[in-house]
């Protein structure tokens, strides 16, 4: 019973699939009668050149605490007495 459902099922899929008129999504049709009355102005695709992250301003930063880190490491390991000497 099982693969006659399998062919069932496959066979609606195929049929839907090959629907020649697909319904938006609801998404779609909100967003559709939104710009209807309001349509958006133009977007650039890129970022202003003014806009700078935190990430954009200071990239030292994230490499200074990652020596930091590895220092901080080796200096403890040593002291602990962790290594071939």
């Amino acid at each position: 019973m099982s693969e006659r459902d399998d062919e069932e099922r496959e066979f609606d899929l195929r049929w839907a699939d090959g629907a020649a008129h697909k319904e938006p999504s609801a998404r779609a049709r909100m967003l559709a009668a939104r710009w209807k009355e309001n349509p958006p102005g133009p977007v650039p695709f890129r970022a202003e050149p003014e806009y700078r992250g935190p990430a954009v301003r200071r990239p030292w930063v994230s490499t200074v605490v990652v020596l930091g880190c590895v220092v901080a490491l080796i200096l403890l390991l040593g002291y602990a007495g962790v290594g071939p000497y």
